[in-house]
């Protein structure tokens, strides 16, 4: 169990949150994205109530303090079950329960997890009702326009509605239908078209609830013109691929980005740790391959950093010392042109 709970306003506008991704939303990623803004809201990856009550809750719930404010994402369909899930997240300090209704894998179908729930409304407002009586932390739904064959505007306002009966105020759409068959949980991220404006309208129609909206969003600029429409912005893979847009969203909140050699210098003392806990150096390198960008020398950072190629510690400060010389010489250069 965490050693430290945090009272964070996690209701503060805009909410600006990463997404929960699969394999890739770990403890060491969400360590690393918070040095790069500290009001963005971190997710976990979705964590089913099974691993959580059979799987060992201190693996599934283990988190570090400097996370906050940070939401654990639950996949279930079992209202007992999620409402003792949801009181353990409080117990451990989480800030906020997410119900995950928009995965679309088979995985998750065959067990009655995820996307599939937007045709059962009333189950999920069950479970919302038994995971809200069990927590005073606020309870939220992820969710998606519609699947299948229940596409239409109408039909996601009525999910909405019988939700919100509950008190649930809060709803993260992800502004594509999912396609539960024949579409893979990738090709659900790219091939339903986005319609942001049912999600605009949703907000338009249900202005006392709390509406953010996700899917495909990329730039700070996109993340602007989504808040002048509805009260949050959910930022999926640029987050992991490009993590310094995290410090370019400071400027909502007028916040100085940080240097990225700065956030390096803050990162070495946390792998350290986790390497003396016996992680190995591959599964927390890869979370900071991105943290370059579209800048020279990144894909040499990449390079020495991914597939196990940063064997040492020693590496990565030299993987740094390399990123700096190389940023150097394209700074000289570019001087040496202009005059």
């Amino acid at each position: 169990m965490t050693d430290l709970k945090q009272n964070v306003d996690i209701s503060r506008l805009p909410r600006i949150s990463v997404a929960p991704m699969m394999d890739w939303t770990t403890k060491d990623y969400r360590f690393f994205a918070r040095l790069f803004n500290p009001n963005v809201i971190l997710y976990t990856e979705m964590v089913t109530t099974g691993a959580i009550l059979f799987g060992g809750a201190n693996r599934h719930l283990d988190y570090n303090h400097e996370e906050h404010p940070v939401v654990l994402q639950l996949g279930g369909s079992n209202p007992k079950d999620l409402a003792v899930c949801t009181k353990m997240a409080q117990d451990w300090g989480y800030n906020e329960v997410n119900l995950n209704v928009g995965c679309p894998s088979d995985r998750v179908q065959n067990n009655k997890i995820g996307a599939c729930l937007m045709a059962e409304p009333d189950l999920v407002a069950e479970c919302i009702a038994e995971m809200q009586n069990a927590v005073e932390i606020p309870v939220t739904v992820k969710h998606r326009i519609g699947i299948d064959d229940m596409q239409s505007y109408e039909e996601m306002l009525n999910f909405v509605d019988t939700v919100a009966k509950t008190g649930c105020n809060n709803f993260i759409v992800h502004a594509r239908i999912a396609l539960l068959q024949g579409l893979s949980p990738k090709e659900n991220r790219e091939v339903p078209p986005l319609r942001y404006e049912d999600v605009y309208r949703l907000k338009q129609e249900r202005p006392n609830l709390l509406i953010e909206i996700n899917g495909g969003i990329k730039t700070f600029a996109e993340t602007q013109v989504h808040l002048k429409h509805v009260n949050g912005v959910m930022i999926g893979r640029e987050a992991y691929h490009n993590p310094y847009l995290l410090a370019e969203l400071g400027q909502l909140w007028n916040l100085e980005a940080p240097d990225r050699f700065e956030i390096m210098e803050q990162m070495l003392p946390y792998i350290a740790k986790r390497m003396q806990e016996g992680a190995p150096l591959s599964i927390i390198t890869r979370h900071i391959l991105g943290l370059f960008q579209n800048l020279p020398g990144a894909r040499k950072w990449r390079q020495a950093l991914s597939g196990g190629n940063a064997k040492t510690f020693a590496d990565i400060e030299n993987a740094i010392c390399n990123i700096k010389d190389a940023m150097k010489r394209t700074e000289d250069y570019l001087l040496e042109k202009q005059n």
